[in-house]
């Protein structure tokens, strides 16, 4: 046993006990809701299956042994038949203190005791660390785990701290100065940077998780705007005029876009594209092209105001995906910009050209529509296409829009419902 020099004894005692704490801890009579006495016990041929083969007597003989040991510190209560064979065993509820100190295990109450501490230091941080907080705290009254808890309380201290901190990037930043600025230690985000990147996606409103710390401006890499088209850039002094690429983009890292002088469009029209390869597609010859790249981040945004604020008179599109995740981040970009993009082949007249490309309609897809309606309205800007692609259970991917060939499928955009308005006014 423990001390003993058995280490095969030990591991037995560790087993048995370790069964019985975790049939006890996810109990209701551990949360205190049984009004009834609750016995707790194990069959021990479900945990030692070789128990009952008579051809390896030596486990029956270490088991009962570690059983009869067990029974004798008054931690167990052994049911066994007049042959010595034991069926169960059954937890001793008061001395759980003792079987606790035996095992060097911590109680879940002094685990759970920590847990609600640290949830209740960052619940006021900010929104997705309150909505996180919130559930988890609740699930910790109900007795069920808490997310991305796996026992070690200092990594779930970090996550939620990385979290927070997130939230406060005021401009570009790498993941390893990130992570020397909130741990002091340059290697900490990088194992936690899964549980960090699920727990803002899942508590917070983003397209995809990918792109979710990329959003708040953390990256590995620096960040690049790419745009071509009709127009005309001043770099470092140095002028680009994007009519003589014929077509072809280029792309500025964020530490060049101080530097920019001027940005002139010629066609007075600027699009943003949601995703890459429809943005190399692109080739109205009207248009100054952005390419967006999902939800973007404040390098993008910055150059977006650029051209807003140096071309008040154009008017400003919006291209992406025919989903939820595509209205979204059309949504997000206007409110980030202050600029009333008008959206660009997103409506059921696309939907309908281009009907061989469609993709169903998942059940998360379902629920994220069926709360843009709630919210915009079935008579508002995209309720009539939420509602098309609810009905025919459809959403179309930008990329298709041009799969046919010819014009490439794009064609001069809808209204909007209702006139939209920037910081200068009406567009």
């Amino acid at each position: 046993m423990k001390g003993s020099g058995n280490d095969e004894g030990a591991k037995i005692a560790d087993m048995i006990l370790g069964r019985l704490i975790d049939k006890y801890e996810k109990s209701r009579s551990y949360i205190g809701e049984n009004k009834v006495r609750q016995r707790f016990s194990i069959r021990i041929t479900d945990v030692f299956p070789g128990y009952a083969d008579h051809s390896q007597i030596d486990i029956f003989r270490s088991v009962n042994d570690t059983a009869e040991f067990l029974r004798r510190k008054g931690f167990v209560k052994i049911d066994a038949d007049p042959a010595g064979v034991i069926r169960s065993v059954f937890l001793e509820i008061g001395k759980l203190h003792d079987v606790y100190a035996f095992l060097g295990r911590i109680p879940k109450s002094d685990t759970d005791t920590d847990v609600r501490r640290v949830l209740d230091s960052y619940i006021n941080a900010n929104d997705i660390l309150c909505a996180f907080c919130k559930q988890q705290l609740e699930r910790l009254e109900r007795n069920r785990s808490v997310r991305f808890f796996s026992g070690d309380l200092r990594e779930f201290e970090n996550v939620l701290e990385a979290v927070k901190e997130i939230h406060l990037i005021k401009e570009e930043m790498f993941f390893r100065e990130f992570s020397i600025m909130v741990f002091r230690d340059s290697k900490v985000f990088d194992g936690i940077q899964g549980k960090v990147e699920s727990l803002l996606f899942e508590f917070g409103d983003f397209p995809e998780k990918e792109s979710v710390l990329a959003s708040f401006d953390l990256v590995r890499t620096p960040s690049y705007v790419n745009f071509k088209g009709n127009g005309r850039i001043c770099v470092c002094d140095e002028v680009i005029d994007l009519r003589n690429l014929r077509g072809r983009d280029i792309a500025l890292s964020s530490g060049l876009l101080p530097d920019i002088g001027s940005i002139e469009v010629f066609g007075k029209k600027v699009i943003t594209v949601e995703n890459l390869t429809s943005f190399h597609l692109f080739c109205e010859p009207d248009f100054f092209v952005i390419y967006l790249g999902g939800f973007h981040n404040s390098v993008r945004g910055a150059f977006i105001r650029r051209v807003f604020e140096q071309n008040p008179d154009s008017e400003f599109f919006h291209f992406g995906d025919i989903d939820a995740g595509g209205f979204h981040i059309l949504d997000h970009l206007r409110r980030s910009t202050g600029v009333g993009f008008v959206p660009y082949c997103m409506d059921v007249e696309t939907l309908t050209r281009f009907q061989e490309f469609w993709k169903p309609l998942s059940d998360n897809d379902k629920k994220r529509l069926n709360m843009m309606l709630e919210k915009y309205g079935s008579n508002g800007e995209f309720g009539s296409v939420i509602g098309y692609m609810l009905r025919n259970e459809c959403k179309l991917e930008q990329e298709a829009v041009r799969a046919t060939g010819g014009d490439g499928g794009f064609k001069p955009p809808s209204p909007p419902a209702a006139p939209l308005t920037t910081k200068r006014g009406k567009l």
